[in-house]
């Protein structure tokens, strides 16, 4: 490369792209030297063979990339980017093999609220695809700044029950929140999940025409499983968890909520459903 050309700094990051910390480490990169930015926002995506409704994520995500290249460009910094889908790692292979990079700038928040630090390997493995490519890790605490959060709610056949929604309503009223809707499928080998899935579109909808920021996925069928699976790929701030009442409810007779309680290392809170008719779907919350 000549040396009157500027650099390409690859800057990869999710919900902290609204960081100053970040917008700060890149002016400080450009200070140093002339740079073009490439901005790209990783998308996680769930275990292979569940469904996840991506669109409002993939928005959100959509809008913080749009706000970083304007603050970019603001200040004088060329710079473009997008959303990609599957993962920061995913996401950096392509980039990689597309574009020219000469250096990365990765954002994550900290360690106890960031799904990609969560998973050990990731920032690992960012790394060693860097390879001797300059790599700058910088940590933003966004979520403490702006009192965002992240509230992951996880129901199947309760997720339509207006206690559930009320309580997400509430939630939503407290405070600047996101929602991810975690619907456990009933049939781990069934290829298709058609009544969880109406279930889902009809709680997310119903949320959304509220003005509600919500997105959501069919998950692992084991309720446990798929809440510590969400853990390690997202910020999730704290959990509602819905089930029907007593013996009703498989999941309690699990104790579900009470090992999540203990594991999550976040705030738990269980909604009781009203009673009502079995859906055809035959799945018990």
């Amino acid at each position: 490369m000549n040396e009157t050309e500027p650099r390409h700094v690859l800057v990869v990051a999710n919900e902290t792209l609204v960081g100053e910390e970040l917008l700060d480490a890149v002016r400080r990169r450009a200070s140093q030297g002339s740079i073009r930015a490439v901005v790209i926002a990783p998308v996680n995506e769930p275990s292979a063979g569940y469904v996840v409704y991506r669109n409002s994520r993939r928005a959100s995500a959509g809008r913080r990339v749009d706000r970083m290249v304007t603050a970019l460009r603001e200040a004088g910094i060329p710079a473009h980017g997008d959303v990609f889908e599957g993962g920061p790692i995913a996401a950096v292979e392509d980039v990689l093999a597309m574009e020219v990079v000469d250096e990365l700038i990765v954002s994550t928040h900290p360690e106890q609220k960031s799904g990609w630090l969560r998973k050990k390997n990731v920032l690992a493995e960012l790394r060693r695809l860097a390879g001797e490519r300059p790599f700058e890790h910088v940590v933003s605490d966004v979520a403490s700044r702006t009192g965002e959060a992240n509230v992951l709610v996880v129901a199947n056949e309760t997720v339509l029950g207006e206690r559930l929604l009320d309580r997400i309503r509430q939630r939503a009223a407290e405070g600047p929140s996101a929602f991810l809707l975690v619907c456990p499928q009933s049939d781990p080998d069934a290829g298709e999940y058609p009544a969880a899935e109406r279930r889902l579109r009809a709680a997310l909808s119903a949320l959304r025409d509220e003005g509600i920021e919500a997105h959501g996925e069919i998950a692992h069928p084991d309720p446990y499983t798929a809440t510590m699976a969400v853990l390690g790929d997202e910020r999730v701030d704290e959990i509602i968890v819905s089930t029907f009442p007593g013996e009703r409810s498989g999941w309690l007779r699990r104790d579900v909520v009470e090992r999540l309680r203990r594991d999550a290392g976040i705030r738990v809170e269980h909604v009781v459903a009203d009673l009502a008719p079995r859906d055809p779907s035959g799945a018990r919350a």
